[in-house]
């Protein structure tokens, strides 16, 4: 059991308990059972209980009992009942007994328990009148059945008077009445619950950073609560599965470490047995339960399993010994079973550590053995159909099946099954094309099918499967390679693909409109795992496939100006754009061409948007949407534009890259950095992990951003590390200038101007007023007139091309810094305040302070906002420097009399760490509601309204410095 500073993590009222139990000696004297689970804390508690005790004055001894199978006894035995039973005194506290009272001790244990064990009493009595002394006795599960019947008669028959004893061990079962007579004995017991997640938590973080020398994100914990099942809450169990991580399975983001390793292989490590006494101590698994366990592990790693497929198994021999062997698991609590019958385990990182074991030979025969009996009895396609679960046991099959079998049973229950569960679908689809040949007459039908499906769920990771199917049948069509016609294809395959190739139109490329919408939906979900086709590291397959298919090419440019990839040609916008009449049949997710079109003008002139928007409907993208894809195209938030123009259509793909990136960029515009950091973290960690995932740029430069404007330039450096100085997007470029600026670059300006240059050649115009505003700013600040001039031209410049609201608000900003325009940057404010962007919004609040009348409200203001966003050293260089321009003292949030104590600063630094109430009530060794109060106090001296807010306060230095209290 870990440890933090003394404390046994989460059972400190446990420890105070025990340890006033141990010093209650003479008439207050008590029988005290801790129980709980394997691994729960017990002997750790009892231990630091004992500590505890003897700091407040108590003698602690053991009371220990004669191992059956040993020839020898401890030799710091100081009293022996002769019954199995003694007294362990390894410290000399108390008087050795007189040679007469031990030959009485013997001579009383010859004559029989009871006559021995009433001796062995009245001498603990005795000793204790001497020396009040208390007895602990750990393990009692451990104990010969013949000891734990001298310990109940010792407590129920011949207790020592004064002398109190703890006992520890786990719950007893009702079929052993000794051990349960021991529990009656007890005059309290203390059930030790799981820890709370909040404990697991800090377990998790004082474990890593002793191990790592650094922090883990809280996520970490989180994800080893879920890989543990009903072990949640378990110490030893927490601990075992963090043991088994190393620096490969951990990446450090913002001087956190975040778990990259899959959560199925979270695994824990004590020996195979131990694992297995988790779920029943008292019946120890043997070798045959075992081989099962590992083959279940292995199992149900790829196919659902229910109780009733055992019934279908061959000979039926087979079944009934299965069935025992499964009733076994699901009674020592190794495998569960959910309503509707289904197999798993009820700690997946036992079956991660199983998986890791010899054991898999015969998995695939046993799936096969599944399938079989019901495909004799009713034919492939008909099994298929009415049990489309048997789709996974094929795909796990591998080669145990004929392809002949798999193919048609594979097909059918997936299109059985894709109405209510898409993602077994998805897996037998793909299960299907592994077996496929490109020339197979169904093949092309499977991958319409696929991609459908995966279109409307959002299923990225199904979609992108599809690449090299795909790829094959491109390669087919255009190497003029002829069909299968082999006996093994003829038939089955002309029968199959009659419904799917009659009618197939052909584009000028000569690739049938089925393989084009095909390649939209592989490129649509690369693009939504921020991958390009275009990019360095992809497959140059795919980029020399797609550029073949205007469709997909469509999508990854539009990639490119969201900032997926390098920026390529964009695709000509026509002066009069035909109507578009809908989406393409079948495709209702994808964008149409006109569409597509709409979005890729978002990000240039509001012209090239107007005249995209004659190609659509009337009505179809009212101005409220066409700000909110604006907005997007500002923030390359790609699944925020698809959201603008296709509504309800539109199906996100929640794990995506694109997903999450829109959550972090709606917690930066909303305020909550904290979260969008962490929505950084979570994006990097799947880029560096998941193998659909690309690279998010942009994910990191919103990140370095934060990190620099609260002033902590080395993690901004570090972030920004990792953005190739090729990206010129505006996002990129804000993010570099700020972070090179304030981290004294001479030529960061001159930086800027060339990614500006560089957007606007690659007709990325949103988002560029964002970074022209910052190039004024810092100008302004530095007092360099002619660029502030420059850059005020350029965004008066932009503004007549773009006309968003965004470079209107940024234009009056900038008219404010540079002409005084007063009016101009109160109507700003209002639109700042309504649009809901909090960080430009501060900008605006420092600007109104330079210009209007009552400078000290508006920098007031502008610090309130600042404080929640927690920022730093370049926001605190910007107040200064307005207060001595207007002449005014630094405005403060709280009373400047209102000193803080080294206990504040250090509740203060807790908190800021993300430290519950109960973490921080063991760090300072008082009670969780001592805690509370003195946060209430804390709150009312700084003027903070929540934790958030002290936590920016902490941040942002605007705390005092401790002063002697």
């Amino acid at each position: 059991m870990q440890q933090s500073h003394g404390t046994v993590i989460g059972r400190n009222d446990d420890v105070r308990e025990v340890a006033d139990a141990l010093c209650a000696t003479g008439d207050a004297a008590r029988v005290l059972l801790i129980t709980a689970e394997a691994g729960m804390g017990k002997t750790a508690v009892v231990e630091q209980a004992r500590r505890a005790a003897i700091q407040d004055g108590a003698v602690v001894l053991r009371l220990g009992w004669k191992d059956e199978d040993a020839d020898d006894t401890p030799d710091e035995i100081v009293i022996d009942s002769g019954c199995g039973l003694f007294v362990e005194d390894p410290g000399g506290c108390l008087p050795p007994l007189t040679t007469a009272r031990r030959v009485r001790l013997r001579a009383a244990a010859r004559e029989g328990q009871v006559t021995g064990l009433s001796a062995f009493s009245e001498a603990l009595t005795e000793t204790s009148r001497q020396t009040p002394f208390a007895l602990i006795v750990d393990g009692v599960e451990r104990m010969p059945r013949s000891s734990v019947e001298a310990l109940v008669l010792l407590l129920r028959v011949c207790r020592p008077r004064g002398v109190p004893v703890v006992l520890a061990g786990r719950p007893q079962p009702a079929a052993d009445p000794g051990r349960a007579r021991l529990t009656a004995a007890a005059d309290r017991i203390l059930r030790l619950p799981p820890l709370h997640a909040a404990d697991v938590a800090t377990l998790v973080r004082v474990n890593i950073a002793r191990r790592f020398g650094r922090p883990a994100e809280p996520a970490l914990a989180d994800a080893v609560s879920r890989a543990l099942g009903t072990l949640t809450g378990n110490p030893r169990a927490v601990l075992s599965v963090l043991h088994t991580l190393d620096e490969r399975d951990l990446l450090e983001l913002d001087g956190q470490l975040c778990l990259t390793l899959a959560e199925k292989h979270l695994r824990l490590t004590a020996g195979l047995a131990e694992r297995l006494v988790f779920g029943e101590p008292h019946a120890p698994a043997g070798f045959e339960i075992v081989r099962a366990a590992i083959v279940a592990a292995h199992g149900l790693d790829h196919a659902e399993v229910r109780v009733d497929d055992v019934s279908r198994l061959t000979p039926a021999a087979d079944a009934q010994h299965i069935e025992r062997t499964l009733d076994r698991l699901v009674a020592d609590r190794i495998l569960a079973i959910d309503q509707q019958g289904r197999l798993s385990f009820a700690v997946p990182a036992l079956a991660a550590a199983l998986r890791t074991l010899p054991g898999r030979s015969g998995v695939r025969d046993l799936h096969a053995r599944l399938v079989t009996p019901v495909v004799d009895r009713l034919g492939a396609e008909a099994a298929g159909g009415g049990y489309p679960g048997l789709a996974d046991h094929v795909a796990a099959a591998g080669p145990h099946l004929d392809d002949a079998l798999a193919v048609p049973l594979l097909l059918a229950a997936a299109r059985e099954d894709a109405r209510i569960n898409w993602r077994r679908p998805a897996r037998a689809y793909a299960a299907a094309l592994r077996r496929l040949a490109p020339q197979d007459g169904r093949t092309r039908g499977v991958l319409t099918e696929a991609s459908s499906l995966g279109l409307r769920y959002g299923d990225t990771g199904g979609l992108l499967a599809l690449g090299e199917p795909l790829l094959a049948c491109l390669d087919l069509r255009h190497s003029g390679t002829t069909e299968d016609t082999t006996e093994d294809a003829e038939d089955a395959a002309e029968d199959a693909a009659e419904d799917v190739t009659e009618d197939v139109t052909e584009d000028a490329t000569g690739t049938p409109a089925d393989l084009q919408a095909v390649a939209g939906a592989w490129v649509w979900a690369a693009v939504h795992e921020h991958r390009s086709p275009y990019a360095d590291d992809t497959d140059p397959r795919y980029r020399e496939a797609l550029e073949r298919l205007p469709t997909a090419t469509g999508l990854a440019a539009l990639g490119g100006l969201y900032g997926i990839g390098p920026v390529t040609l964009r695709p000509a916008l026509t002066a009069n754009p035909a109507p578009d009449t809908g989406p393409r049949p079948g495709s209702a997710p994808l964008p149409s061409p006109a569409e597509l079109h709409l979005m890729t003008a978002a990000v240039g002139s509001d012209t090239e948007l107007r005249r995209a928007l004659q190609g659509l409907p009337p009505g179809t993208i009212d101005e409220g949407a066409l700000d909110s894809l604006r907005n997007a195209a500002a923030y390359a938030d790609l699944a925020g534009a698809l959201t603008a123009v296709l509504g309800d259509r539109y199906t996100a793909a929640p794990e995506s890259v694109a997903a999450q990136y829109r959550g972090m960029m709606r917690d930066y515009l909303a305020g909550d950095w904290d979260a969008a950091l962490v929505g950084a973290r979570r994006i990097e960690v799947r880029s560096r992990t998941h193998g659909a995932a690309g690279v998010p740029h942009l994910a990191r430069a919103l990140a370095a951003e934060i990190h620099c404007t609260r002033g902590d330039f080395a993690r901004a450096q570090a972030w920004l590390a990792l953005i190739p100085d090729t990206l010129t997007h505006p996002l990129a470029a804000r993010a570099r200038l700020a972070v090179r600026y304030w981290s004294g670059e001479k030529e960061a300006l001159e930086g800027a101007w060339h990614d500006v240059r560089q957007a606007r050649k690659s007709g990325l115009l949103a988002g560029v007023e964002r970074v022209l505003l910052r190039i004024l700013s810092l100008a302004a600040l530095a007092d360099m007139t002619q660029t502030v001039q420059r850059a005020l031209e350029e965004l008066e410049t932009l503004h007549e091309e773009a006309a968003s609201p965004m470079t209107r608000e940024v234009l009056l900003i900038a008219r404010g810094v540079a002409h005084h325009d007063v009016d101009g940057a109160l109507t700003a404010d209002r639109m700042l305040t309504s649009r809901g962007d909090v960080y430009l919004s501060v900008i605006s609040s420092l600007c109104l302070a330079y210009l209007t009348d009552d400078p000290r409200a508006w920098l007031t203001e502008a610090m309130r906002k600042a404080h929640n966003l927690a920022l730093g050293r370049p926001f605190r260089t910007i107040v200064n420097r307005i207060a001595q321009l207007r002449d005014i003292p630094v405005p403060r949030l709280r009373q400047p009399d209102d000193k803080l104590t080294e206990l504040d600063i250090r509740l203060a630094r807790m908190v800021s760490d993300g430290a519950t109430n109960r973490q921080i009530a063991a760090e300072l060794a008082c009670s969780p509601k001592t805690v509370e109060q003195r946060l209430t106090r804390l709150f009312q001296r700084t003027g903070c309204r929540s934790r958030t807010e002290l936590t920016a306060a902490w941040l942002n230095g605007t705390l005092t410095r401790p002063t002697p209290g």
